[in-house]
């Protein structure tokens, strides 16, 4: 007997399960992006990719790792040096600053480790709930919570996954919704979605898998 197909307008929840499974066939591979060996390269590429994209930080962070390879060289690293290697990757000044603060409190307070707990990563210079769900889903397996980037969040809003705009608003609507061993999965797959089909201003809505059950909130309103 055929299943009875979903409409785009019924609730979230039973919406859900179609969008994971059709979004695991048509992305069956969800990894991360951006290029590393070791946690503290994962930490140091995501926050060079603050409104930046993970093309350039992968073009960067090469360079930057040959010179620091971990937290112990970097911490002991010359800002306006940083500064140079991670120039093209905007904002550089902060982002350096940044860097070497947060090696320095892995030095300090970790032993040159990158912690495997929210509550101490959110401490480290330069590093929010994004960046910390990044490095603790891909390099520990550990899922507290759902990266919401600008792909994410724009698609959730426009499948009515949430209504938020505010990414920790959005990520607690999500985490509700969505089964926990799904959580690190969903934002690999849904960022390859939002760079292959549905971009920001010009979404391929005729060749999209969620078509059938998206019912693409704000789309062709000018809102994104």
């Amino acid at each position: 007997m055929m299943a009875a197909s979903i409409s785009p307008d019924a609730p979230a929840d039973r919406r859900v399960r179609t969008v994971l499974s059709r979004l695991k066939a048509a992305y069956p591979v969800a990894e991360c992006a951006l290029h590393h060996e070791t946690p503290f390269q994962l930490l140091a590429a995501t926050i060079l990719s603050a409104q930046c994209t993970d093309a350039r930080v992968n073009l960067t962070t090469p360079a930057l790792f040959d010179c620091f390879p971990d937290a112990a060289a970097l911490a002991e690293a010359d800002v306006t040096e940083v500064e140079s290697l991670v120039q093209s990757c905007g904002f550089f000044r902060s982002k350096a600053k940044n860097l070497v603060g947060m090696a320095e409190a892995l030095v300090e307070g970790h032993d040159g480790e990158v912690p495997r707990r929210l509550d101490a990563l959110v401490k480290l210079p330069g590093v929010g709930r994004k960046t910390a769900n990044v490095v603790l889903g891909v390099c520990f397996g550990i899922a507290e919570g759902v990266v919401v980037d600008t792909h994410v969040g724009r698609i959730s809003r426009r499948l009515a996954f949430t209504g938020e705009t505010d990414a920790v608003k959005a990520e607690r609507n999500l985490c509700e919704l969505l089964p926990k061993s799904r959580w690190v999965s969903f934002s690999h797959r849904l960022i390859l979605h939002g760079r292959a089909i549905c971009d920001a201003r010009k979404p391929q809505c005729d060749e999209c898998v969620l078509r059938s059950v998206c019912p693409r909130v704000g789309v062709g309103s000018g809102e994104e």
